[in-house]
């Protein structure tokens, strides 16, 4: 089998290059403390979208820095009781999709809500300058400032506050939640799980946002980590700063979230992948301590893993 990575052995026992910071813990313990205290003012809209086993909504919720934070919410009608659901994260730069995607898991008596990631391509704000939106630059972003001011920390909080919403929700059995996301989406539903550890089971495909310095090491800092190499050229050429941008980037490395994990995990890697590399994601399913299984598709890339989505549903119907 051709090799973009090491080999499988090696994979298996990989621990990641990115450092992490001495104050790690502490970082992240203030974080949730700043969320936990924000008032989040839940709006929900009905949406045009209609169909007659579901009711359709547009959820508003108002998460640090004062941000307006949307996500699509779906719940099944005609249903006893309480019962579970889904936090669904998208890929970077992207939003949260069509309503009609959602719908099989609604036909499974699962709430689903699909967030869009605050300045992306969704309705979410961004607010660091202006309302609105930012579109990409979001790993970077922070980087010369204060270590509180990494965007992917607002982004990180704001999945974990969805899921803490839908297990508030009065239709939803908190004890029975889940999150899935491939991609940005992957690396999304383990930092969620990790910051909001009442998440029973997990599904993330291929994770981003995981051991940056490897990224760079394996001269794959270009498509989704492109904006590493910009910030190097344009703010520290030299790499005069090298050691501190990494330490940095660190607070949003998601392998370092991931002994936080308590729900099970279903990931999926392949092992082609140029774009997550497969040693960046066995950095962090290597460091989940919860109970987990990796499904592994040797000649696939950052595409469609054959079979993996009825896996994981059938993994996450379990609930």
């Amino acid at each position: 089998m051709p090799l973009i990575d090491m080999p499988l052995e090696e994979l298996k026992k990989y621990e990641g290059r990115t450092p992490k910071p001495a104050d790690f813990d502490a970082y992240w313990d203030r974080a949730l403390a700043e969320m936990k205290a924000v008032d989040a003012q839940v709006e929900l809209v009905k949406a045009d979208f209609q169909v007659p086993f579901a009711e359709c909504y547009h959820l508003y919720f108002t998460g640090v820095r004062g941000a307006r934070v949307h996500a699509k919410y779906l719940k099944p009608l005609h249903t006893e009781g309480k019962h579970p659901a889904i936090v669904q994260f998208h890929g970077y730069t992207g939003n949260s999709g069509d309503w009609n995607d959602k719908l099989n898991y609604v036909a499974l008596g699962f709430s689903v809500l699909s967030l869009d990631c605050r300045g992306q391509g969704g309705l979410s704000e961004d607010t660091g300058g202006v309302k609105g939106t930012t579109h990409h630059g979001h790993i970077i972003r922070g980087l010369n400032d204060h270590e509180d001011r990494l965007l992917f920390r607002d982004i990180f909080l704001d999945c974990a506050q969805l899921a803490g919403i839908a297990m508030e929700l009065p239709e939803v059995d908190p004890g029975r939640v889940g999150a899935m996301g491939g991609s940005q989406g992957g690396g999304l539903t383990l930092a969620c799980a990790a910051l909001e550890p009442r998440i029973k089971k997990l599904a993330p495909i291929f994770p981003f946002l995981c051991d940056y310095r490897r990224v760079w090491e394996m001269d794959l800092a270009k498509d989704a980590y492109g904006e590493l190499r910009t910030f190097f050229r344009n703010h520290d050429p030299q790499h005069e700063r090298e050691e501190e941008i990494f330490e940095r980037l660190g607070y949003i490395d998601v392998q370092h979230l991931a002994s936080r994990i308590r729900g099970e995990v279903l990931m999926a890697v392949g092992l082609m992948d140029t774009i997550c590399p497969p040693s960046t994601q066995f950095a962090a399913y290597n460091k989940i301590t919860a109970e987990k299984r990796l499904e592994i598709f040797p000649d696939f890339g950052h595409d469609h893993l054959p079979g993996f989505n009825d896996k994981t549903m059938q993994f996450l119907a379990q609930l």
